[in-house]
């Protein structure tokens, strides 16, 4: 490549058609999850009462998944906005280190990087760390993250015009957004090692219901931060005892 050209290495190569289809291609396999979970995001909606277009809103302005679904049940119960805040920065608060080993730099500086930034869900990080940097481009990446949020658009369109198109709600759909969390939580304490993690989390809200009736789930978040943060530190300090005694 000639100096001084601004084309970033990884965009010479394939067309850029090849590169938008390997994107494409890219989010097929995340597509299977995520257009399902976009339309139960429609349904959700518009059992809880809330107008229609806040699945498309919430998708395009927010687009982070499990969030959404939190949203959609938070907003409907009108909780305070500090206790909607905390618990989006607790479930979110992972994206915070994913910059540190995602490619962002592949996407080009300006308009594709801030959206590729802005796009880092889980399956995109998922799907782009593990792709070889010499087979990554910014074309590639960023339709490919672009396809998996029109996924996630289009499900959750889906969503509301089936939900509009029923007779009367789903009876307990609404236990869906707790089954996902579930599911999230057993999938996160498989090994041993993340078992008191769960206990805290049971302790935290056992703690919250009794003490701070009424903002338990604040209170809960609060608590739960704090006792993984001494978690933390107290596994930090016997490891690095361990490692003087062996030392």
């Amino acid at each position: 490549m000639p100096h001084g050209s601004s084309q970033p290495e990884n965009d010479v190569g394939p067309a850029p058609t090849a590169q938008v289809r390997a994107g494409f291609l890219d989010s097929l396999g995340v597509g299977l999850g995520i257009f399902p979970l976009g339309i139960a995001l429609g349904v959700l909606v518009i059992q809880a009462g809330l107008p229609w277009w806040l699945a498309p809103a919430l998708s395009i302005g927010v687009f982070a998944g499990s969030v959404e679904l939190l949203l959609v049940s938070m907003i409907a119960a009108s909780l305070p906005l500090v206790t909607i805040a905390a618990a989006v920065l607790a479930v979110n608060f992972r994206h915070v280190f994913y910059p540190l080993s995602f490619p962002v730099t592949v996407a080009r500086p300006g308009l594709a990087r801030a959206y590729s930034v802005y796009a880092m869900i889980d399956e995109a990080y998922a799907t782009y760390v593990l792709l070889p940097r010499e087979q990554n481009s910014s074309r590639r990446m960023v339709a490919g993250q672009l396809f998996m949020q029109a996924y996630w658009v289009g499900g959750g369109l889906v969503g509301v015009a089936l939900a509009s198109l029923l007779p009367e709600p789903i009876e307990g759909f609404e236990f869906a957004l707790c089954a996902l969390f579930i599911v999230m939580t057993l999938d996160a304490a498989r090994s041993r090692r993340e078992v008191p993690s769960v206990v805290l989390a049971g302790l935290s809200v056992t703690v919250a219901i009794f003490a701070v009736p009424g903002a338990e789930l604040l209170a809960s978040l609060i608590i739960f931060s704090a006792l993984l943060s001494l978690r933390y530190a107290w596994t930090r300090r016997h490891r690095s005892e361990s490692e003087g005694t062996n030392a």
